[in-house]
């Protein structure tokens, strides 16, 4: 009895702090704090003091020291997914989902103004709708996503110069693809030359890195985090990640476990 209490213990534990559904990969992330927020619908992304809840159509700024709304965005936004601090600015992936054709565009926050405003439209983009931007190595790198169970095989990461021209597009492997049902690619990092990726619901990172040749993605592990998917950012205060829990509206701190 007391061998079982204790694994029961030790299952709650695990349960408590990465999700009972993701048990079977190892652990990669710890959440290290919450934060309330209405608008962590689709993502989360910080500065030093300030933490940003995205929402479809609006970007909130909380004080991190004491969990309070600062303000929202200003300006139009349909569909806004993961956001990305380059140069003090956020960056935001937007598209029209789920209208049709699917069209993607880059939005730009100024987090003392909090006016949003366009950066780059992709037009109608063949390869899906923008759920990812980062700008690393001189390149912007975009995640198109496409949803369906067997079309979502689609969904690209797709590297362009500081000109906006296209240079290479590689795919997901099968082993990502076959884990997201019929969601897709909702963020992503880059962390030490390699890409971690988050589906929509899952409280999984995809880590991945690019091919020496080819255009598949490698698929190098996945670990369980404390975020259930959606757009996740770097933290620059603590070095770790931030995230959200749509369900329970709430941002989420995590910094990386020990192996």
């Amino acid at each position: 009895m007391t061998r079982l209490l204790a694994l029961l213990f030790l299952c709650s534990m695990t349960t408590a702090l990465c999700g009972d559904e993701d048990s079977a990969v190892r652990v990669g992330w710890r959440k290290r704090g919450t934060l309330a927020a209405a608008e962590a619908r689709q993502a989360a992304a910080a500065d030093d003091a300030f933490v940003y809840a995205i929402d479809n159509g609006v970007v909130a700024k909380y004080d991190r020291a004491t969990g309070k709304l600062v303000s929202k965005s200003r300006g139009d936004a349909h569909h806004l997914n993961s956001g990305f601090f380059y140069e003090g600015k956020l960056y935001c992936a937007h598209s029209n989902f789920p209208l049709k054709p699917e069209k993607s565009e880059i939005k730009t926050l100024d987090p003392q103004t909090m006016e949003l405003s366009d950066f780059h439209s992709f037009g109608a983009s063949p390869h899906g709708s923008l759920t990812v931007v980062l700008h690393e190595g001189d390149a912007w790198w975009c995640v198109f996503a496409v949803y369906g169970k067997e079309a979502n095989r689609a969904t690209a990461l797709v590297k362009f110069d500081e000109q906006w021209r296209e240079q290479a597009v590689w795919k997901f492997p099968e082993s990502v693809v076959n884990d997201l049902g019929g969601a897709s690619i909702s963020g992503g990092v880059w962390r030490n030359g390699e890409l971690l990726a988050t589906g929509h619901d899952k409280r999984v990172i995809y880590r991945l890195r690019l091919p020496p040749k080819g255009t598949l993605l490698e698929h190098v592990e996945t670990v369980a985090t404390p975020f259930p998917g959606q757009g996740i950012a770097v933290d620059p205060q603590t070095g770790g990640l931030v995230g959200i829990d749509r369900a329970k509206k709430e941002i989420i701190f995590a910094t990386e476990a020990e192996e």
